[in-house]
């Protein structure tokens, strides 16, 4: 299969190629694949804690929070969420996170704007803290 593939010019300036086959479906809310180089950043599981150590009530506002505090952390190496390239999102409810997509979206763009790197979703059975729904990792690319 052929590959084609275009490249964005984010918003800061940043220059990642998506990497989209030629004649697959567009991906919603995800990229197949990006292009990056330069310095990578890794951004450890977060959840939706706030800094005086308290969860978010509820799946989408502890995503919102969640993706807040990787954009904190990448703001400390001088990145914004234009730089990731790829967000990986440990859940423990599938079906949670399914139903919850619209909202998903709405507070995604809140704090990522409309950059969609190249995600996997995966459910697990629980995460160190009790009472998070979702832990999310980043990795980030500048150049």
């Amino acid at each position: 299969m052929a590959e084609s593939s275009s490249q964005g010019q984010q918003p800061d300036g940043t220059s990642l190629k998506v990497l989209q086959p030629a004649g697959w479906p567009q991906p919603k809310g995800y990229a197949n694949g990006m292009l990056a180089r330069g310095e990578m950043v890794f951004v450890g599981g977060m959840i939706g804690i706030d800094s005086e150590g308290y969860l978010a009530k509820g799946f989408v506002a502890q995503a919102k929070l969640a993706l807040a505090n990787i954009a904190a952390v990448l703001r400390e190496a001088g990145a914004s969420p234009g730089h990731i390239v790829r967000l990986t999102w440990y859940v423990v409810d599938m079906e949670e996170y399914r139903a919850a997509r619209r909202a998903l979206g709405t507070a995604y763009r809140e704090v990522m704007g409309r950059h969609f790197p190249a995600m996997a979703v995966v459910e697990v059975n629980r995460l160190l803290e009790p009472l998070a729904r979702l832990e999310i990792e980043a990795t980030a690319v500048l150049p």
